[in-house]
């Protein structure tokens, strides 16, 4: 295969053919080709540059703190079933303790 497209985790350009499908040589991320060509909408990343979908856990990599609450959002509170959306803030959650929460995917990485 000639243009093979670059790792959809860390966008390294060096991926190659393997019997399952290909895998990038940098980070060891594995992808099949029919899989990248169906994803074509909103695309989420985490602070690792893993791709997120709806119903992804993910945990919190650093204290957040929230406007009105006594205390922050401790780092490695993991959140479960997130559901990807537009803007600035593109993952709506909902954390115990805090309730409904609208975090950036660079606060946060995959489960």
């Amino acid at each position: 295969m000639e243009n093979i497209p670059p790792c959809p985790a860390c966008n390294s350009p060096y991926g190659y053919e393997t019997e399952n499908g290909l895998t990038c040589p940098e980070c060891g991320f594995e992808w099949k080709i029919e899989e990248m060509e169906i994803e074509e909408g909103l695309v989420v990343k985490d602070s690792n540059g893993a791709i997120l979908v709806d119903g992804d856990a993910v945990i919190i990599i650093k204290d957040l703190p929230v406007k009105g609450a006594p205390k922050p959002i401790k780092a490695g509170t993991k959140v479960k079933s997130i559901r990807l959306v537009e803007g600035d803030h593109n993952i709506d959650c909902k954390i115990d303790g805090f309730g409904s929460m609208a975090l950036k995917s660079e606060f946060v990485k995959k489960a």
